[in-house]
């Protein structure tokens, strides 16, 4: 069995200064998690099933076109979850229609929570690193052309690497 993931890469400099900020709070899993938006939860795909897989995730970057996201602010599900975001304040459709393209067929699953873009930040820290990360990314603020996804398989020693790259590739109305 392989675990995969599928999600959209946050792009240079700011995915790298999201993860070095992570990785400077104190989240100990946070070098092996590069920053992304979250299309496909953590997954098991049995080994012979995977080129299934990314055939099925080719067909739905076909379906998709590109389009542009803006990250700004901090967000939180706390109390339900100990995690503390960055917002997705446009983009949320593009992203939502792209999860449902993946999160069909062999990828067909029940989340546990509805589906919510956002990009963590910090996550199974304590309040205060928390509070911390609330507080010190309010002012975070980009924006970026979603033109891809990727697939990730995880890897126990160096985390979660991205595999393949799929293009939206879908005709703009």
């Amino acid at each position: 069995m392989t675990t995969i993931g599928v999600a959209i890469a946050v792009p240079e400099p700011w995915g790298g200064r999201l993860q070095d900020y992570r990785t400077e709070l104190g989240d100990a899993t946070a070098a092996g998690i590069p920053t992304h938006i979250t299309l496909m939860p953590p997954f098991e795909v049995a080994d012979p099933d995977l080129p299934t897989v990314e055939q099925h995730l080719a067909e739905a970057s076909a379906m998709n076109t590109a389009f542009r996201v803006h990250l700004r602010g901090t967000g939180t599900f706390r109390p339900v979850s100990p995690v503390v975001f960055v917002v997705v304040v446009e983009g949320i459709s593009g992203c939502e229609q792209l999860a449902l393209s993946v999160r069909r067929g062999p990828l067909a699953t029940e989340l546990q929570f509805p589906y919510h873009p956002h990009v963590t930040v910090a996550h199974h820290l304590d309040d205060e690193a928390l509070d911390k990360a609330f507080g010190e990314l309010a002012d975070f603020d980009c924006t970026f052309e979603v033109d891809r996804f990727h697939l990730y398989v995880h890897d126990a020693e160096r985390g979660w690497e991205p595999t393949r790259a799929y293009p939206l590739t879908a005709a703009a109305d």
